[in-house]
């Protein structure tokens, strides 16, 4: 199925990954070479069929439905795909080792601080590059579904097939992910719990590599919470973002003049403390919880990388007091649980009238 052109013509049937998803998004994962204007062209032409029946790319697919593929030529300026690079035999070690929870549908990464989670033009070594390490016995490769700073460590969820990459995506783009990080902060809030809501926007000049306070920028919150203090010098923090703005974290606790320790890019000086303590950033993704694919909930926590650890060390702080939730989640309405609930509620009606109708037969047949 890796090539979308042939001689002859095809038939493939939808699995149960792939059910639901609009049939240009299925010739995306399966049949890349088919793009979107090849796919229509065969649409208008009468020669994409779905169950015998003529399709268009925007159709809604199910599982067990039979795709029918028609023949066609490659394109003359058709590119060859870059192949990945075996991995090491050390790659595929470090890999495995940041992996601590593995099910059937999803994997999670503890991820240093300093490795990248995707590729780029100056960055060769990043968790997508490692992904192949990570396959184990599932069909499709692993899937990212959301990033990390490369600065920041912490849970890090990998999806191990089409449809979970899909249901995890849609539970951080409709905000049913509740994510709780660790930070060291330098000096105190006079607050100890409250809401940071300060809109952002790419800081012109920059390339798109910081942002910044902006009054006309995209919605940004963020709840914060202080657990210890160490004098007035720096505090231990949970933060939970309500929105999912690149840096947020970042620009919020440096605009409320408390960066996050070792944050120089966003604090300048005032975000490092003076002796034997780490320049390294001190912010963490400690804890992600969210609806799984397979039922019920995913609910994870990743260990301190060291520098963290000793900083917590040194300043006296205790890590089991910040397992607390900064604020229950706010979620918004779960769609699907929308249409079972509209779909068991029409149900109850349809049988009520039906037994309305026997009883108001038994009536009749009473009377005559």
């Amino acid at each position: 199925m890796s090539k979308a052109f042939s001689d002859e013509v095809r038939e493939f049937t939808i699995a149960p990954d792939d059910d639901g998803i609009r049939l240009d998004r299925w010739f995306k994962r399966h049949l890349p070479d088919a793009t979107f204007n090849i796919v229509s062209r065969w649409a208008r032409t009468g020669q994409l069929r779905l169950d015998g029946k003529r399709a268009a790319p925007g159709d809604r697919i199910e599982a067990g439905q039979v795709v029918r593929v028609p023949p066609a030529d490659p394109p003359k300026d058709a590119k060859q795909k870059q192949v990945r690079p075996p991995l090491s035999e050390d790659q595929i070690a470090f890999a495995r080792s940041l992996d601590f929870h593995r099910d059937k549908s999803a994997l999670v990464l503890n991820k240093p601080p300093g490795l990248a989670v995707q590729g780029g033009s100056k960055t060769k070594d990043h968790v997508d590059g490692l992904l192949d390490a990570l396959q184990y016995e599932a069909e499709a490769r692993p899937r990212l579904v959301h990033r990390l700073d490369k600065d920041t460590s912490g849970v890090l969820l990998v999806a191990r097939s089409p449809r979970a990459a899909s249901i995890f995506s849609k539970s951080f783009s409709s905000r049913r992910a509740t994510k709780i990080y660790w930070a060291i902060i330098t000096g105190v809030p006079d607050i100890d719990e409250g809401t940071i809501d300060l809109a952002l926007s790419k800081q012109p000049g920059t390339g798109g590599e910081k942002m910044h306070p902006d009054p006309g920028g995209q919605s940004a919150k963020t709840l914060y919470r202080v657990i210890e203090r160490a004098g007035n010098e720096a505090a231990f923090v949970a933060l939970q973002p309500l929105t999912g703005r690149t840096h947020q974290l970042r620009v919020h606790m440096a605009a409320i003049g408390h960066p996050i320790l070792g944050d120089g890019k966003y604090g300048g000086q005032d975000a490092f403390l003076t002796g034997e303590i780490s320049r390294k950033l001190h912010l963490h993704a400690r804890r992600l919880a969210l609806p799984h694919p397979d039922g019920g909930m995913l609910d994870v926590t990743a260990e301190l990388p060291d520098h963290f650890d000793k900083t917590m060390t040194a300043l006296g702080f205790t890590a089991s007091l910040g397992d607390v939730d900064v604020a229950p989640p706010d979620l918004p309405p779960d769609p699907a649980a929308q249409k079972r609930a509209a779909r068991a509620y029409a149900k109850d009606i349809r049988k009520g009238r039906r037994g309305e109708r026997r009883g108001r037969g038994k009536s009749r047949g009473g009377k005559g």
